[in-house]
């Protein structure tokens, strides 16, 4: 069977101050409506049913992640002990759910993006599904670039190896680290480079095969595990031995190293949204190029302004008068006016924060 794999345990330091620890980027209504994990549960349907929806996320975000995902089994909620990058997360779920499903095609979605329209999306998913199929084969979305971004890793692409729903994939040539700019204005007129989306589609088998030959000391502990799961002592297993897991992503510690990795050729509209730049990137503005996002009402005045992030999340006037490209952001107990260009920065507050043992802040 088809599942889908949530990840959701990310802090969301770039948007600060409004993601905090127990409610980061993914449990906010960031885009004006439902939380953004709840919009990527919501795109899955109805071709994936709750019961084939997964996440992983900690402890410090289960409550929130159960608010906004009431119809998910309480048992899809798989919890890391501690933060150990995407491998490991790869790894538990992808044995949990072989143990009950040994046959079961895993698709891994960060839980922040947007992507749009979910009719392409789903199409996409089910050429995934398709191509990983085939023994070996390991599938990463590729979104064909718009500008030169330096924010996203690029995959290249190869010869293309086959079509399914419409949808095209090509042999991966290498992988490559966020560019700097010369890099990536080379990489956009190359052609063959593609936005690494961070989504994978692979048999569940096919990973925890990869994990066993190129990360034995992972696979060592995923098996531990699994000879404690559906006992009373998992949990204590769990948190013994999650620690100890190597903290590596997954495309470094399996994508970077196997054979029979295919790109698919994106057909939707995505993002990101990783800094509050982006998310204004992302919003359609006013004829001054100004955007207003008040979840639960209010306002944004302005005067003589363009170029204007505003941003609540509760009830409140934000008024901006005479200033150009600036982000505005108004929680209950903090507040952050910065330039635009400057979004990225954003999380140095958090580190000064935690440095000054300002915890109730973060």
């Amino acid at each position: 069977m088809f599942h889908v794999i949530i990840m959701a345990g990310g802090s969301g330091t770039r948007f600060w101050p409004e993601s905090r620890q127990r409610r980061p980027k993914q449990l906010l209504p960031i885009l004006g409506s439902e939380p953004l994990i709840a919009e990527t549960a919501n795109r899955l349907s109805p071709m994936v049913p709750n019961e084939n929806i997964w996440v992983v996320t900690n402890e410090t975000q289960a409550e929130g992640v159960r608010n906004a995902l009431p119809n998910l089994p309480e048992g899809n909620i798989l919890l890391e002990p501690c933060a150990r990058n995407t491998a490991p997360c790869v790894g538990l779920a992808s044995a949990v759910i072989r143990e009950q499903d040994p046959e079961a095609i895993l698709a891994f979605l960060p839980a922040d993006h947007q992507i749009s329209p979910p009719e392409d999306f789903q199409r996409a998913l089910r050429a995934g599904a398709a191509a990983a199929e085939e023994k070996g084969v390991f599938v990463t979305f590729g979104v064909p670039p718009t500008h030169a971004a330096t924010g996203y890793g690029y995959i290249q692409r190869a010869e293309k190896v086959g079509e399914h729903e419409g949808v095209s994939c090509f042999k991966v040539d290498s992988f490559k680290e966020k560019p700097d700019p010369q890099t990536a204005e080379e990489f956009l007129r190359d052609g063959n480079y593609l936005w690494n989306s961070g989504i994978f589609v692979w048999k569940a088998s096919t990973i925890l095969d990869a994990i066993e030959i190129h990360m034995p000391d992972l696979a060592g502990g995923l098996n531990r595990l699994m000879e404690a799961w559906a006992c009373d002592g998992w949990k204590e297993t769990l948190a013994r031995e999650y620690p100890s897991f190597p903290s590596v992503p997954v495309d470094i510690g399996i994508m970077e190293k196997v054979n029979g990795v295919q790109v698919l050729e994106t057909p939707f509209h995505w993002s990101d949204i990783g800094s509050w730049r982006a998310l204004y990137d992302e919003l359609e503005k006013n004829s001054d190029g100004n955007v207003a996002v008040f979840p639960n009402g209010g306002q944004l005045l302005e005067q003589d302004s363009s170029g204007v992030l505003a941003y609540s999340s509760e009830d409140q006037t934000i008024a901006v008068l005479g200033l150009e490209d600036v982000i505005v952001v108004r929680t209950k107990d903090a507040v952050l006016v910065a330039k635009r260009d400057r979004a990225e920065d954003v999380k140095l507050f958090t580190d000064h924060l935690r440095e000054a043992g300002r915890d109730q802040l973060l």
